[in-house]
């Protein structure tokens, strides 16, 4: 492909998912900081695999998996947890639409930020309303794993908050 119709389909493409690619780096960004870091090493991984995408799932999954990996890989690497973030979603993965809300959803996110990394992702994903084949897909479990670690981790949530 030629080199100039490669960089405008990428950066359609980056147009296109860039709502994904945020939302998995907010989830696992402690700053702002982090947050722009973490968004530019994942444009960098996808330009990297760009010409490497076959098709065989969907782009937004494709974008999903790697936005994940980088940002888990940034955690190994700078061995630190993620603080709140807050973020306008509810439990049910509507937008909020109260500011009322606001107590919730960082108390939420909280508890979020203490599940370890697929169970964040797992989440991140449920709230995104996924499919449970997607979730499959963007995580490289079987369709009947998402099941079940959703489930313990839904379970798990509801304990955290509990406690």
């Amino acid at each position: 492909m030629e080199r100039n119709r490669l960089e405008k389909d990428f950066l359609e493409m980056i147009t296109a998912q860039q709502r994904t690619i945020y939302k998995v780096c907010y989830i696992y960004a402690s700053n702002q900081e982090d947050l722009n870091d973490l968004f530019q090493e994942v444009v960098l991984n996808l330009w990297r695999s760009f010409t490497r995408y076959r098709g065989e799932s969907s782009l937004t999954t494709w974008v999903y998996r790697i936005a994940m990996n980088t940002c888990i890989t940034f955690l190994r690497r700078s061995h630190t947890r993620p603080h709140i973030i807050s973020l306008t979603v509810d439990v049910s993965g509507k937008i909020a639409e109260e500011e009322s809300r606001t107590g919730q959803l960082k108390e939420l996110y909280r508890l979020i930020n203490q599940l370890g990394k697929l169970e964040r992702a797992l989440i991140l994903l449920w709230l995104e309303e996924r499919s449970y084949q997607e979730m499959a897909d963007i995580l490289g479990i079987s369709k009947a794993n998402v099941a079940v670690k959703l489930l313990r981790t839904k379970e798990k949530l509801k304990r955290m908050s509990n406690s």
